[in-house]
């Protein structure tokens, strides 16, 4: 895909403007596309380089809620939406590292119960073997993967969150980023993340390495919020899943390009569907209309179903891809 290399932003009306540098936006870093390359882009939803920054460190976890008030921008060569400025990576990944998150890890019932059915998506493609989970949180998919089997590997930066996995379920979970960790001790079956590409800094380097790590007939599994879903488009700027903690947005067809340039092909892609509990969702829900959500969080604790695990699509695509060739 070739790129134009103008160094130029568009507001949503098409005018052409330059990048703004300000010296007291040091925490900040401009990014270009991280599919083609090119600074050539437009403002999908304006933001600001001026929100609460330390409330925003805290909002990189697992569970993270924190509504993005930073810049989204399309690219104007291949369409891949993603934040820029964004803050630097040091401070992101400082912030994924000390982070404790037990939010994440009260809804264990539920989480389990939707990777049963993950896992179920994924044997239809490999029947067992060898998995390793990016961003594996606490465990639970590995832990589902275990039961059934799977030999099983893990990286995630919280220590927090890899300490209960490892000590509650034996998943072999690495504390550390797919950069900083050691690869695998042998050539992988299948390797999964389960929202977790549109946190990365370069998803197209780490689907590389993924590329990289398994098999020649392995798989990559990727769910993720889709922006291009009609529930998204409605939504617009108030989607939910336009949060801090996520750095790239993406459409059936850039996520297809990048797993293409990563050497994978397409075998699958469908709705993502997963269960939570009632009350976690109207917490969830708190950050877009907090007065509605706190009174239906307080009838259903009233009504003693806050508890209650209940399936939902958010307009999420889970996204199957086999290797092709190596990169």
């Amino acid at each position: 895909m070739q790129a134009t290399q103008v160094n130029r932003t568009e507001n949503s009306l098409g005018a052409v403007n330059p990048l703004h540098h300000n010296s007291s936006q040091s925490l900040w870093e401009d990014v270009s596309c991280n599919l083609c390359g090119s600074r050539s882009t437009k403002v999908k939803y304006q933001g600001t380089t001026d929100p609460d920054t330390q409330k925003l460190l805290t909002s990189y976890s697992a569970s993270g809620n924190f509504v993005s008030k930073e810049t989204l921008v399309e690219c104007l060569d291949c369409g891949l939406i993603y934040t820029s400025p964004r803050l630097r990576k040091d401070l992101i990944l400082k912030s994924y590292t000390e982070t404790e998150d037990p939010t994440y890890v009260s809804q264990a019932e539920g989480r389990i119960k939707s990777f049963e059915r993950c896992l179920d998506a994924v044997e239809e493609f490999k029947k067992g073997g060898s998995i390793l989970d990016i961003g594996a949180a606490a465990g639970f998919f590995l832990k589902v993967a275990k039961e059934r089997g799977w030999r099983t590997y893990g990286i995630e930066p919280s220590k927090y969150l890899s300490d209960y996995g490892n000590q509650n379920y034996g998943v072999n979970i690495t504390c550390g980023t797919l950069e900083t960790a050691p690869p695998p001790n042998e050539k992988l079956d299948c390797i999964t993340l389960w929202d977790v590409l549109e946190h990365t800094f370069d998803p197209k380097q780490v689907l590389k390495t993924c590329n990289s790590y398994l098999k020649d007939d392995g798989i990559v599994v990727i769910n993720y919020p889709n922006i291009g879903n009609l529930m998204a488009k409605m939504a617009g700027k108030n989607y939910w899943f336009i949060l801090s903690v996520h750095l790239y947005y993406f459409v059936p067809k850039t996520i297809q390009a990048m797993l293409e340039t990563a050497g994978f092909e397409v075998v699958s892609s469908k709705p993502h569907f997963q269960w939570l509990q009632l009350g976690y969702l109207t917490y969830r829900l708190e950050a877009y209309l907090p007065k509605p959500a706190k009174w239906m969080g307080r009838l259903f604790k009233s009504l003693s179903i806050d508890q209650t695990l209940i399936p939902y699509f958010a307009a999420q695509t889970r996204v199957i891809a086999r290797k092709v060739r190596s990169v």
